[in-house]
């Protein structure tokens, strides 16, 4: 955070891509604490309420953060016939937990992610995001790397894998979870039929490294369908990826409302026609 010349109070300078900067004024921090990684943060964003920021740079807004999660995680969910056990690689704040076990075909969602700090930080100060997601019986949370987990993970386990990580050009830690390599851990983990996704930058202000992830994704699994969205307090359009060799999104579109239903999940953005319609958007480029 910074007191910029010529404004009253204290803004967080964020970056939207290599050459724009969104100006965003805090009213209160609620939290401070570093850990061994990063710097984490709760405060209080005018427009856009309590907000997580790690390292200066806005991850999940109390506003706006459901539009990522929603779709982060159920075109996914709902591309496979029966999800029952469900890998989350990233996710500390608990909101993609959240989501997932609103389907109640889960039977375990282990979440992983390399930050203990964040996650107690989260479960303390962030029940408005995670809605208590941490003491679900079906819930299991393991502090690790994530490149070490899927490396460790038995074969043919899950059925879903959900990719919540810092954006491929972001974070060194992170980065090696995008990789081709990567990508085939995930393909053995998975059950013949799984499905995985991930968040994968912005194609429109980081093209090339868009492109190299949809490239690994695409050395491991047939199909691959791609669609975006703007997130109001990223400043960009944010890319996800899902992958199967079985299912193609493209092919069920039409049975995301019933699943959703059938498995008592409630959405405010994520219907079939929604997602049908970003589908056919197409991707968006420079």
């Amino acid at each position: 955070m910074s007191t910029l010349e010529g404004f009253e109070g204290v803004y967080i300078v964020e970056p939207a891509g290599r050459y724009l900067r969104l100006l965003f004024k805090v009213s209160r921090v609620h939290a401070l604490e570093k850990t061994p990684y990063q710097e984490v943060v709760l405060a209080e964003i005018e427009g856009f309420g309590r907000s997580l920021i790690l390292d200066k740079l806005i991850q999940s807004t109390e506003k706006d953060e459901y539009m990522y999660h929603e779709l982060l995680v159920h075109p996914a969910m709902c591309l496979h016939q029966h999800p029952e056990r469900v890998l989350i690689l990233g996710g500390g704040e608990g909101a993609t937990l959240r989501e997932v076990l609103k389907h109640n075909t889960v039977r375990e969602a282990i979440m992983v992610d390399v930050d203990q700090v964040v996650v107690e930080f989260s479960k303390r100060y962030l029940e408005h995001m995670h809605r208590n997601s941490f003491n679900d019986p079906r819930a299991k949370v393991v502090i690790m790397n994530g490149r070490d987990y899927v490396k460790q993970a038995p074969s043919s386990y899950f059925d879903v894998v959900i990719m919540d990580l810092t954006d491929p050009y972001g974070s060194e830690i992170a980065k090696p979870l995008y990789s081709p390599e990567a990508f085939r851990e995930i393909r053995r983990i998975l059950r013949d039929d799984g499905v995985v996704v991930t968040q994968a930058g912005s194609s429109y202000f980081y093209p090339e490294e868009y492109k190299w992830v949809l490239g690994s994704v695409k050395s491991s699994f047939k199909y691959t369908s791609e669609y975006w969205f703007w997130v109001p307090s990223f400043g960009l359009n944010v890319n996800f990826i899902v992958a199967s060799n079985v299912y193609r999104l493209e092919d069920y579109v039409n049975t995301i409302d019933e699943r959703l239903r059938e498995r008592g999940v409630t959405t405010r953005l994520v219907s079939g026609r929604f997602i049908d319609g970003l589908l056919k958007i197409g991707v968006l480029y420079p």
